[in-house]
């Protein structure tokens, strides 16, 4: 197991990782580094956060240990807030699902654990904190991200490309099975005969498994590119070139084309993207706000 696959193990299900104080230890080990509002970062907690880092492949070292933890102090402490409380059982869960994602049992990835100095409480109580983080996010953060559908309507506009501005009504005729050369080939010989969508069953009886599919109405926004493209240079009652599918040979039939300018996947894809950013902005506010608030006393 390389540093590589364990840090993209931990890294997917571990976001805005947190660790709460619960691991015991002789008192000498149990010395307060850093107080978080009246909670101690002990010199263990940095000792065994730097040895998880090492297995990550983070090389963050004592110093990016110790200001994370402080982060996730104030991370449990604003969910403890917030009355937002995690099960053993969702973290033996997760536990679990990083165990499957690096391809191990629970047993198994606890050995590795040992085996590099961590104790197996140390990943548990971290992830513990991320699950509570997470419901935090959702709770408390999520709400206050805000998308103006002016500004995407603006923006999907001027994405919205001149092939792309069509309805369509179409068919598809499939020449099913294998053999491209020859299928492709009768394909075109129907392409030649077809003479528009009302015909277009009729004239499929004259080869052999040639079926016609109702595709319905679709917006060259949900087409793939290429074939948009070509649809956008047909009239109503063409056809499109043959192309090699899974099934055998296609080719999609204009029954009707309108003129249309519909945004909605240009946008959706848009909305997604602006809302995973304001969201990482809002996070990041959020947490920056709860420093600015805290009393952190380093010794």
């Amino acid at each position: 197991m390389t540093n590589g696959s364990w840090g993209r193990s931990i890294g997917a299900l571990v976001v805005g990782l947190l660790l709460s104080m619960a691991v015991a230890a002789p008192a000498m080990a149990q010395s307060a580094r850093v107080m978080v509002n009246g909670t101690p970062i002990t010199d263990l907690q940095v000792s065994q956060r730097v040895k998880l880092f090492a297995l990550e492949g983070n090389r963050g070292g004592s110093k990016g240990a110790t200001e994370q933890l402080i982060d996730e102090a104030l991370q449990m402490s604003e969910a403890k807030r917030l009355g937002i409380s995690v099960s053993n059982a969702q973290v033996d869960a997760a536990f679990l699902q990083i165990a499957r994602n690096l391809k191990m049992s629970s047993d198994k990835l606890n050995l590795m654990l040992a085996q590099s100095g961590i104790n197996m409480d140390t990943l548990k109580d971290r992830l513990r904190a991320a699950i509570a983080w997470n419901a935090v996010t959702d709770q408390a953060i999520m709400p206050q991200v805000q998308i103006s559908e002016l500004e995407l309507d603006q923006e999907a506009a001027g994405k919205l490309k001149a092939y792309q501005s069509y309805d369509y009504i179409l068919k598809e005729i499939i020449f099913v099975g294998q053999g491209s050369s020859s299928r492709t080939g009768q394909a075109n010989q129907y392409r030649k005969g077809f003479k528009g969508c009302d015909s277009a069953v009729d004239l499929s009886l004259n080869f052999t498994d040639a079926a016609v599919v109702d595709v319905g109405r679709r917006n060259a926004t949900q087409i793939p590119e290429a074939i948009a493209k070509e649809l956008a240079g047909l009239n109503v009652g063409g056809i499109t070139k043959p192309r090699v599918v899974e099934s055998g040979v296609s080719m999609l039939a204009v029954c009707e084309k309108t003129q249309a300018e519909d945004l909605t996947f240009i946008k959706s894809d848009l909305r997604s993207a602006a809302g995973n950013d304001a969201l990482a902005s809002k996070v990041t506010e959020y947490l920056a706000d709860l420093r600015k608030r805290a009393k952190i006393i380093y010794n």
